[in-house]
């Protein structure tokens, strides 16, 4: 087993697409160092979700923006039981719907929207000494001064495989939903979806969960203790 690793103050930062792996080793990862985690992820889908509801347009991006400065969002950090309110309703459940899951990309890249939540997640960053962040830009642009850097992914079948088991939905639909966020996360003007020039790469495919954590525990181990 991994030495177990307590720093008195660390940032983690976790990246990839959708299916790697991002929320599972996070979270455990957050357990295992006695830290907090955050899901931004689940953020631009909560804002999203107060978008649709609104009935607003979704080419309209003063629109989106204007919902989203509205939104107020309450954000649980247990990796046991991570949680997220949207102007006072549970969005756990909601924010993984389909309806959501197709429209996130679109209010994920307004640079309004995502001025916002970068500036919510520094401050949650900053309000605990260990924590585990998890998304698409954390090491690029939220935390880039963050201990250790990640980014996981996986071949595109064991990523789908894993959403279709998750939502059981058929795997070459949620494949094919893959590749199109992906393409939408990657091509964005602003903070797109990339691996960070000093991240790790660490490939999910075939490799049980325990293992991504006991590795990155030994990443961090070695980080902070050199």
């Amino acid at each position: 087993m991994a030495e177990e690793v307590r720093p008195e103050k660390c940032v983690v930062a976790v990246d990839g697409p959708s299916g790697s792996g991002k929320s599972t080793v996070s979270r455990r990862l957050a357990t295992r160092i006695d830290g907090v985690y955050l899901d931004t992820g689940a953020m631009y889908r909560a804002v999203t979700w107060a978008v649709l509801q609104a009935g607003v347009d979704l080419s309209d991006p003063d629109a989106i923006a204007k919902i989203a400065l509205e939104t107020e969002l309450s954000i649980g950090t247990d990796p046991t039981a991570p949680h997220l309110a949207a102007n006072g309703v549970n969005v756990d459940a909601p924010i993984r719907g389909t309806e959501v899951t197709q429209a996130v990309s679109t209010v994920a890249a307004v640079p309004a929207v995502r001025k916002q939540l970068v500036a919510l997640q520094q401050a949650i960053i900053g309000a605990h000494p260990r924590i585990i962040v998890e998304g698409r830009d954390i090491a690029s642009v939220v935390a880039p001064d963050a201990d250790l850097k990640v980014y996981l992914t996986a071949s595109s079948a064991a990523r789908a495989q894993r959403r279709s088991a998750e939502n059981a939905v058929d795997a070459s639909a949620t494949e094919a939903d893959l590749a199109r966020r992906d393409k939408l996360d990657s091509s964005r003007a602003v903070d797109p979806l990339r691996q960070a020039n000093d991240a790790i790469e660490v490939d999910t495919t075939g490799i049980g969960i325990d293992e991504v954590v006991a590795y990155l525990l030994n990443l961090l181990n070695s980080k902070v203790t050199s």
